[in-house]
């Protein structure tokens, strides 16, 4: 079959979304089928911008191309799952977040523009009238699929997918650090990490990995760890090639991943990989479908006190960190997560 995948980009910002639709298209052509990637450029600002987009998306016609026709259309994010075509799956990294559960929020911006709400309630009637059109709609997390039946009323199946070479993960003998892999950005809380820093009566350290989608904002957190007298306790890593991360994975003591309301989030599935313990929060969505039960990691409130014990915590008790390590490994063995079981149910889509 010819497949494409609809998504969506911020030029220049690249993140887990992007990495997502590479590995679907991978694990198309791996099951003998041609696909290709179809990338909308994305600009939520000024929001009646996104209008505009998401009519672009509805006069796309990618039913055929050069003659021969197109298939399967999958559609992953907004407004590109709204592109038609006659026989669609979606399998919905997240909607646009500003419009749900980030209405009213801090980490939000649609709500703090004179015609936030009338945008806001385009784009939820665009959701619930279009995404239906779709003969399959999958979620890459359940956390997107309770969202997505809690604002729309929208059925959907959690669909698992794999980490980027999920295959090269080890673990190796834990030293004096945890790591925090991640793009600098606000909603994934590295603040809140180095404000619990403050809190910690060990001797903790943290590694931080990525670099910022605005510049500014690493001077922002690189003044606040100033301010706060905690540099001795940090190190920035930057940008790292797939193998260090990997390294800095698996010598760790254990992964720090306290993201607000994350939609699936590599990390989590990373860091049990790297059979090392994970801490989140009580607020951090995806993670918590791995690590609520509290077996593999721990679920802090999501406060610097109670983030800084949980880093004391598992400092202190090493034997602990360990355990919970492995039961992330055999957690995530257990899930039968891969990218072969992703293409078999897309494609299974009437």
């Amino acid at each position: 079959m010819k497949i494409i995948i609809a998504t969506t980009m911020v030029p220049f910002v690249r993140g887990g979304a992007e990495v997502h639709a590479e590995g679907l298209r991978h694990a198309l052509i791996a099951a003998g089928h041609e696909a290709e990637i179809v990338t909308i450029p994305f600009k939520w600002y000024p929001p009646e911008r996104m209008l505009e987009q998401m009519l672009l998306c509805r006069l796309l016609d990618l039913t055929e191309c050069s003659g021969d026709r197109v298939d399967l259309l999958i559609g992953l994010k907004f407004p590109a799952y709204y592109i038609p075509h006659p026989r669609k799956a979606l399998w919905i990294l997240h909607q646009h977040r500003a419009a749900y559960d980030m209405w009213g929020h801090d980490y939000g911006d649609l709500h703090k523009f004179p015609n936030g709400r009338q945008i806001r309630e385009a784009i939820e009637r665009a959701d619930r009238t279009l995404l239906p059109e779709a003969q399959t709609i999958f979620a890459n997390s359940r956390n997107v699929a309770q969202r997505l039946k809690k604002y729309c009323g929208i059925d959907s199946e959690a669909l698992y997918h794999p980490p980027p070479s999920a295959e090269l993960y080890y673990s190796a003998e834990a030293e004096d650090y945890f790591f925090f892999p991640s793009r600098l950005t606000v909603v994934k809380r590295q603040e809140l990490v180095l404000k619990a820093l403050c809190h910690t009566r060990q001797p903790v350290q943290v590694r931080f990995m990525g670099i910022a989608d605005e510049q500014t904002y690493t001077e922002e957190l690189h003044a606040l760890c100033q301010k706060l007298g905690v540099q001795s306790k940090v190190q920035w890593l930057g940008n790292l090639s797939e193998a260090e991360k990997i390294k800095q994975y698996a010598k760790s003591l254990g992964v720090i991943y306290p993201p607000l309301d994350e939609d699936y989030g590599y990390v989590s599935l990373e860091a049990m990989l790297a059979s090392k313990p994970l801490i989140t929060c009580t607020d951090s969505g995806g993670p918590l479908e791995f690590v609520a039960s509290g077996e593999i990691g721990i679920a802090a409130e999501p406060t610097p006190e109670s983030l800084g014990a949980a880093l004391d915590q598992l400092w202190q008790n090493r034997a602990k960190a360990h355990q919970m390590g492995k039961a992330g490994r055999d957690l995530y063995a257990g899930l039968g997560i891969s990218w072969k079981n992703v293409a078999r149910r897309l494609l299974s889509s009437p």
